[in-house]
């Protein structure tokens, strides 16, 4: 089963069509919002907005671990997960679409293992490479295949939130050498990790990071998410086959 994750501007799906709502139970509580789980084109898939019903839960208030255990719970086998970022180098405008392969964590405060010790228990998972190679592989044949354009290879910052950062803050992440950033990446690709759940991020551009758009950030916003957001769905539902096959 594909697990697909909504971010901002994705908490409905209605083009996945008739899928059931299904309730989770985990040992850290309940998931964002009801599992809808079904199958698309024959494709088993799991649809989870990550904010929650009405998008209704800032990016440190997500229950990480919850989410992802539910979506293990309920029989997924791989995680797509979509992200809106600003975009802080001048060839990444904002409604492109791009596929990141490397991730830096500037959060704290987070719920971010399940080996926390409190059972006794602690693992080091290897996360060298954060994002999973077939699934990159699988998104990246599927819009060749259908002609729509999608960035290969990219960091994603990974900030607190829910505010968005200064130009001076977005001065340091290009240093470091981030391209996209967001808040939602982590601890959400690490806990994916410890679970064995093969995770990939499909990242829409929404805006110019701070100091870096002609315009202001939330007016760059409004005018080019549902663009982009439109263009990740329509690159899924063409990414389910190649997915089933990989994930």
């Amino acid at each position: 089963m594909i697990a697909l994750l909504g971010g901002s501007g994705l908490d409905r799906w209605p083009q996945l069509g008739a899928l059931v709502p299904t309730t989770i139970d985990t040992p850290y509580g309940p998931p964002a919002a009801p599992l809808l789980c079904g199958a698309v084109d024959g494709v088993p898939v799991c649809f989870l907005p990550r904010h929650g019903a009405g998008h209704s839960l800032p990016p440190h208030r997500i229950n990480y671990r919850a989410n992802l255990w539910g979506l293990k719970a309920a029989g997924a086998t791989a995680v797509i997960a979509v992200a809106t970022v600003g975009s802080i180098p001048a060839h990444i405008g904002p409604g492109a679409l791009v596929l990141p392969d490397q991730i830096v964590d500037y959060t704290h405060g987070r719920e971010a293992t399940f080996f926390d010790g409190a059972d006794g228990q602690v693992e080091h998972v290897e996360f060298t490479e954060p994002y999973d190679g077939l699934l990159r592989a699988a998104l990246l044949d599927a819009a060749a295949a259908r002609g729509i354009a999608l960035i290969d290879g990219a960091t994603y910052a990974a900030t607190q939130g829910p505010r968005l950062e200064t130009r001076a803050e977005i001065d340091r992440l290009e240093r470091d050498g981030c391209h996209i950033v967001g808040m939602t990446g982590m601890p959400e690709a690490a806990l994916a990790r410890e679970l064995g759940l093969p995770y990939a991020c499909l990242a829409v551009v929404a805006n110019r990071a701070a100091g870096r758009g002609a315009i202001g950030l939330l007016a760059e916003i409004e005018q080019h998410l549902a663009a982009g957001i439109d263009a990740a769905q329509r690159l899924l539902l063409a990414a389910l086959p190649h997915l089933a096959r990989r994930g």
